[in-house]
């Protein structure tokens, strides 16, 4: 986790490739939204996550987003 917060100094946006697996495609959305989750609860309310496919999108924010 602390890679993402060295890459968060210099960037805003980062994304994550999930290796695919043998996985049905139910399992492989759960298991990437799953990471997304545990990284998005380690960096805090100033992040949020977004899962395309086998990628994830980080982003940083300012200010805590509005929900």
């Amino acid at each position: 986790m602390t890679t993402l917060e060295n890459s968060f100094k210099k960037h805003r946006n980062i994304k994550i490739s999930v290796l695919k697996s043998g996985l049905d495609g139910d399992d492989k959305k759960k298991i990437v939204k799953g990471y997304s989750d545990k990284i998005l609860k380690h960096l805090g309310k100033t992040y949020t996550s977004r899962v395309i496919g086998h990628t994830i999108v980080l982003k940083k924010w300012r200010k805590a987003p509005k929900n």
